[in-house]
């Protein structure tokens, strides 16, 4: 019997999210220009910051290349990025061994068929509600966010929850 989800989080140091569909609701505001705007959830964008500050590894493999997304996402501490990457486990393999990681302590994070490779080695393959049935097969977690409205931000904090990294000190400040 495979043990629940919940039992790998403890080993999680790093987490992998694709964007469109995850880290925005997978839609695209085209303007006249040509220029394609996509929206973030600030719920997201706060985990991010809050995980990178407690030293947890964060990368961002994806196909879009759209550096309105790129410029926030550094603006929260996040350095490593995949853009333009088409063939996602090539990019998930390559961090991999830069860094030294071993993909059991990986959560990724995906929601459609390029997904799929990465979401399969690593130790905590997760989605949004929303993601395809394809993805939604493999996942060994499925939030119940969907993209671009915090399920980044589900996963982050229930692994950094069961590691005690979560608002350790936040009643204690606020007393």
């Amino acid at each position: 019997m495979k043990k629940s989800y919940k039992e790998y989080l403890k080993d999680i140091t790093t987490f992998i999210f694709d964007v469109d569909g995850v880290l925005t609701d997978g839609s695209v505001l085209v303007t006249t220009t040509g220029e394609m705007l996509r929206k973030m959830s600030v719920k997201d964008g706060y985990a991010l910051k809050v995980a990178i500050d407690k030293g947890y590894n964060i990368c961002i493999i994806t196909g879009g290349t759209n550096e309105g997304v790129k410029k926030r996402l550094q603006g929260l501490g996040i350095t490593d990025f995949y853009m333009g990457s088409h063939h996602k486990i090539d990019a998930l393999e390559e961090y991999l061994d830069i860094y030294g990681i071993d993909p059991k302590n990986v959560l990724y994070m995906g929601d459609d068929i390029p997904d799929i490779p990465p979401l399969k080695k690593v130790g905590v393959a997760s989605c949004p509600q929303n993601a395809v049935p394809e993805v939604r097969a493999i996942c060994d977690y499925i939030s119940h966010i969907n993209g671009g409205s915090g399920c980044a931000r589900d996963v982050i904090e229930q692994v950094l929850k069961v590691r005690g990294d979560w608002m350790e000190n936040f009643s204690a400040a606020n007393d």
